[in-house]
């Protein structure tokens, strides 16, 4: 494409991205295919920040004493902090990222049949929601999954982590009305403030799968980027490549045997009003000899139809300390991030007042 004028070049992208979606395989696909190059709607420009700095993702004990005022510092400066004593097994979170993997390696014609771009479905396999609009795809693929408020029927979902995606889903419910509670008393708030607002009544559950990719430095598993919900839970395998944007410096976040990652969404930064920091964070390509697996609860409704607004919290807001974002719905903000994308400014920049 080097010889092509704009819009030729931009023609000839829109094909091959149509091309690379209508094979219905995602990036797993291109691996299978042993492709040695990487295609050119991978190419990831450069994204801001310095390489991997000195500093260390802070840990919390969810047992320890101190856990509401770690919770609260982590919130207010990194937007993200492990946390170890959550009460989900070991066993559990294994079977989990097993079944998520499994799912990836069978027969590409057994995955197929679950491929779609219709955001309304139970369950939406494709590669790079924002294909079509970002502007570079990322090295990954997903299976998302609506697990709340409305809970799946089994054959809605698919066999190889059926079973372990509902125990999964139950155990990381009560973990995240938990943390609700421990997020509201960092905000001085009654315990059940957050819980009673609705931020935890919604689940989804992102399964990302992320192969060896032939040229990992000119692409990202995934762009930088904030979450568009309320909380996120991730589980991550000992593969690692996830990162932060703290002090503009990308920082790694190790995996933690046994250890679950929590990071603060754009609503929550929103209702907190800027309390508690939405932070960018991106996941590097990599040529390990085996894929990166990963399961991302985002606590949200997503799409789903709402009425409810939120806005920031009056009883955080004085004279001093007015609102800094306009009300919305989960429904509408989703809908906003979505059209946006991945990789460009934060969509909670549009909610300012």
């Amino acid at each position: 494409m080097d010889n092509l004028n704009d819009d030729d070049a931009e023609r000839e992208r829109a094909k091959e991205l149509k091309s690379f979606d209508e094979t219905k395989e995602g990036v797993k696909g291109l691996v299978d295919a042993a492709i040695t190059k990487l295609p050119r709607i991978f190419f990831s420009p450069p994204d801001g920040g310095d390489g991997a700095g000195e500093f260390q993702i802070p840990v919390v004990d969810l047992d320890g004493g101190d856990r509401i005022e770690r919770i609260r510092s982590a919130s207010a400066t990194w937007g993200f902090f492990q946390v170890v004593n959550h009460g989900i097994g070991e066993r559990v979170m294994e079977e989990m990222l097993g079944g998520v993997r499994k799912f990836y390696e069978q027969e590409s014609e057994r995955k197929k049949e679950w491929y779609t771009r219709d955001g309304s479905k139970t369950v939406v396999y494709n590669s790079n929601f924002d294909l079509y609009t970002a502007p570079s795809a990322n090295w990954r693929d997903t299976v998302y999954c609506t697990m709340a408020p409305n809970v799946p029927s089994p054959h809605q979902l698919p066999h190889p982590f059926r079973d372990i995606m509902f125990e999964y889903s139950e155990q990381v419910k009560k973990l995240v009305h938990f943390l609700f509670e421990l997020l509201s008393e960092a905000l001085n708030l009654n315990p059940d403030h957050l819980n009673n607002m609705g931020c935890s009544e919604g689940l989804a559950v992102l399964c990302h799968y992320y192969p060896a990719c032939p040229e990992p430095d000119k692409t990202l598993g995934a762009t930088k980027h904030t979450d568009y919900d309320f909380l996120s839970v991730l589980l991550q395998d000992n593969i690692g490549g996830l990162q932060v944007l703290y002090r503009d410096q990308w920082v790694d976040i190790p995996p933690v045997p046994g250890a679950l990652v929590v990071n603060i969404g754009d609503l929550l930064q929103l209702i907190s009003n800027d309390k508690f920091k939405s932070s960018q964070h991106r996941v590097l390509a990599h040529c390990a000899a085996t894929a990166r697996v990963s399961v991302a609860c985002f606590i949200t409704t997503g799409l789903m139809p709402s009425t409810k607004l939120y806005g920031p919290i009056k009883e955080l807001l004085s004279e001093d300390n007015p609102p800094k974002y306009r009300e919305t719905t989960v429904r509408e903000y989703s809908l906003h991030y979505n059209a946006k994308g991945l990789g460009g400014t934060s969509a909670l920049l549009d909610f300012r007042l």
